[in-house]
């Protein structure tokens, strides 16, 4: 019989045909584990038909989304698994949104089913929802009765595995379809990663893909995964030295909390060979910390839920090069654009543009908002528009600069956010910190910053905004900077500048200007 490498290196196969094979050959090994409940390969494969044949049962077709409004945990996994076996979607919704906003996301999804924890369901009373309620914390007594089997799906390679809901501040996010085909190609190509004798400790939520990118490989090769229900840096270090944790995802806001507990040198985490991080700027200094202080390789991604272009940096191997995001992952390729589509040469700045085998089919019933997201060659090669700013080093490493909608052009200047939070972030009296731009009736748009103080701070906002500014150009200097208490980020650590806009339109922070 060929190896699970060997399987995983055919041009197409299916995840939960990976997990019915462990379950026959290491039955009684732990899937998942959430610290409350946990499930062998035997007994999820067998949670999965059962709840597969239940969702046939109950009018789920295939093609058709089955909606998750959860906190991580065993049974939400269960349920997000049995989906993809019935061939239906799994479209799990991130508890954070507006209820109206949720609302929203189930009725564009389509599903006629919707699960949700206990948590959840009580914000959501009030909300008129588009399908059937299942509580999870009701599973058992939903499921198909033992033994019962789901009507066999034939799975093709285009067909959706799964929705992710981008995150949004307004309006309804858009559905990112992601095939089977492309998660199978996130499946096959941890080859090296050693999942198959993994501890995969996860403390992001199932609806971000950054948590998927390592919570569906550890699956399909054979490993363990530790599902946190919310993350908190002590509690994370409690549970990596309790299952030994060999692998982990997160996302830099929750290294820069884990590294600056003052204990964190007691905890044993030897066992750790595979640490990730995605998703948001992760800071060169940071980087150094965690290769420093925590063992294993620290491997940072750079890529898009939509696909396109993905950068690796293996931070350990490359010292010189952690202000970068690496260099491309074998088989994709991207380009440079500069505004008027045409490809600037090295070195030179431009939004990234990629292509790979993993790439999204598009945006759920939103063609115009897949199309703007598309571009494509004089050859007709589809690409994959990823909206952000950077430059590629002599070595072929990419260096970024910023989200295309972020950048701020004034009096016809365009001005970085990363160039200006770089140097405030500088300042001993500043913890943590962000820029945005802001109307201006003299120059079109100016940059303002928000800074969280350090406990110990001395200086006011003006000094601190003074010192910034000497160290910038006459063009890049800060407006105003405003004092907060945190900066909104999303549950995957992105600082959510919109809402600061907002805020600061309102009046959130009058008189708190430098």
């Amino acid at each position: 019989m060929e190896s699970i490498a060997d399987q995983l290196a055919q041009p197409f196969g299916t995840l939960p045909d990976l997990i019915r094979r462990h379950a026959a050959e290491q039955p009684d090994k732990i899937a998942i584990t959430d610290g409350d409940d946990e499930l062998t390969y035997r007994a999820l494969d067998t949670i999965m038909d059962r709840a597969a044949a239940a969702l046939q049962r109950d009018g789920t077709v295939q093609g058709q989304a089955v909606a998750m409004v959860s906190y991580p945990s065993v049974a939400q996994a269960a349920v997000f698994l049995a989906a993809v076996r019935a061939g239906s979607i799994a479209a799990p919704i991130q508890p954070s949104a507006t209820p109206e906003q949720i609302a929203g996301m189930i009725a564009d999804s389509g599903a006629n089913l919707v699960f949700l924890d206990a948590a959840n369901a009580a914000a959501l009373a009030a909300e008129q929802l588009a399908a059937r309620v299942i509580m999870l914390e009701d599973l058992a007594a939903w499921l198909a009765p033992e033994g019962a089997q789901p009507a066999p799906a034939e799975i093709k390679p285009d067909d959706g595995f799964n929705i992710i809901y981008s995150s949004g501040t307004t309006g309804i996010p858009k559905g990112i379809v992601q095939s089977h085909a492309m998660r199978w190609q996130h499946l096959s190509r941890n080859s090296g990663a050693g999942f198959d004798t993994a501890v995969t400790l996860l403390a992001t939520p199932l609806y971000s893909n950054t948590t998927l990118v390592s919570f569906l490989p550890t699956l399909a090769w054979g490993g363990t995964v530790v599902l946190m229900k919310k993350f908190d840096a002590h509690r994370y270090l409690e549970l990596a030295q309790h299952y030994r944790a060999t692998h982990t995802m997160l996302v830099p806001v929750q290294y820069q909390r884990i590294m600056a507990l003052p204990d964190f040198d007691r905890f044993d985490l030897t066992t750790f060979r595979f640490k990730t991080c995605t998703s948001a700027p992760f800071k060169a200094e940071l980087k150094r910390d965690v290769v420093t202080r925590w063992p294993g390789k620290l491997v940072e991604y750079y890529g898009m839920t939509e696909g396109g272009a993905s950068f690796i940096l293996v931070a350990d191997e490359h010292p010189d090069k952690l202000h970068t995001v690496g260099k491309l992952s074998p088989g994709h390729e991207a380009i440079l654009l500069d505004d008027e589509g045409n490809e600037v040469g090295p070195g030179e700045m431009g939004e990234i543009v990629g292509r790979s085998p993993a790439m999204m089919n598009g945006y759920h019933k939103r063609e115009g908002a897949t199309r703007d997201a598309e571009y494509y060659d004089a050859d007709g090669n589809r690409w994959i528009r990823h909206g952000d700013v950077g430059r590629i080093d002599e070595d072929g490493f990419l260096i970024l600069m910023d989200r295309k909608k972020d950048m701020i052009i004034s009096g016809g200047f365009n001005i970085y956010p990363s160039d200006l939070e770089a140097v405030l972030a500088q300042h001993p009296a500043v913890a943590d910190c962000t820029v945005v731009g802001v109307p201006s009736d003299d120059w079109g748009e100016t940059p303002v910053g928000f800074y969280v103080p350090r406990g110990d701070a001395q200086a006011s906002a003006e000094e601190v905004r003074a010192a910034t500014n000497a160290k910038l150009g006459k063009t890049q200097r800060l407006a105003a900077l405003y004092v907060t208490d945190e900066l909104p980020r999303s549950a995957i650590g992105k600082v959510l500048k919109r809402e600061l806009r907002d805020q600061l339109a309102a009046g959130r922070f009058g008189g708190t200007a430098a």
